[in-house]
């Protein structure tokens, strides 16, 4: 049976004692059932691995002592996506969640010309990423930004290699024949595709422009199998 994972962001290196959090209390004692010497996992998503046992077993403020910290070495692959709000939220929540669990270190929600949505709630995305990192154990937290306007992100990136997928006609490469450095920032748009205007706009700021392959794939699609080509692991 695997151990348990948990996220505590106020861990930091050097505790040999730490209270986890209501939530993280509550999951440990009343969901998992855990006890008092019963041994977790614990990390900051900064980085640290914790080993760890409960101490002091309570529904809101598990003690627990730590037993070792390691330091886990970031991807040298920063991998960034660029995704465009989507009408349906529960496909973008789905797309972030899985972009997390490959890897992504950046997730950057984009409002575009086409862009059609009804909300985003910032805090929800938020447990989605931080869920997402636990379900696949791992310790670095993406990085979700605010949704941003399009032409923002193009004057605000600053990526050694900068790629942009759209359905417009003109001059592309296979995503497959592409080589992703370790700085990569991955542009895809909403239903409808981007505006030409934004398009224009990006390949005169650098950005390749990227062929997914002969048919036209949903913007969650299109960012997940785009991810799965350009992902070094």
């Amino acid at each position: 049976m695997s151990v348990p994972y948990f996220y505590e962001p106020n861990l930091i290196s050097g505790n040999t004692s730490f209270t986890l959090n209501e939530v993280s209390s509550k999951h440990c004692i009343q969901v998992l059932r855990m006890q008092q010497n019963d041994r977790l996992d614990i990390t900051n998503g900064k980085g640290f691995l914790f080993e760890a046992t409960i101490s002091a077993a309570h529904k809101k403020n598990t003690v627990v002592t730590i037993l070792t910290e390691k330091q886990v070495m970031r991807s040298a692959q920063s991998l960034s996506l660029g995704i465009a709000l989507l009408k349906n939220v529960t496909r973008l929540e789905w797309l972030i969640e899985k972009a997390t669990e490959m890897g992504v270190q950046n997730i950057i929600p984009m409002i575009c010309e086409r862009t059609i949505f009804e909300k985003f709630k910032l805090d929800r995305m938020q447990n989605i990423v931080q869920s997402a990192m636990i379900q696949s154990q791992q310790t670095w937290l993406p990085q979700l930004a605010h949704p941003i306007k399009f032409k923002e992100v193009i004057a605000q990136q600053k990526n050694a290699q900068k790629l942009i997928a759209h359905c417009e006609p003109g001059k592309k490469i296979d995503i497959k024949k592409v080589d992703a450095g370790v700085d990569c920032l991955l542009l895809i748009g909403p239903e409808g595709d981007f505006s030409p205007v934004e398009i224009e706009l990006a390949l005169q700021n650098d950005y390749q422009a990227l062929h997914l392959g002969p048919t036209r794939l949903r913007t969650e699609t299109a960012g997940l199998f785009a991810l799965s080509v350009l992902k070094k692991f």
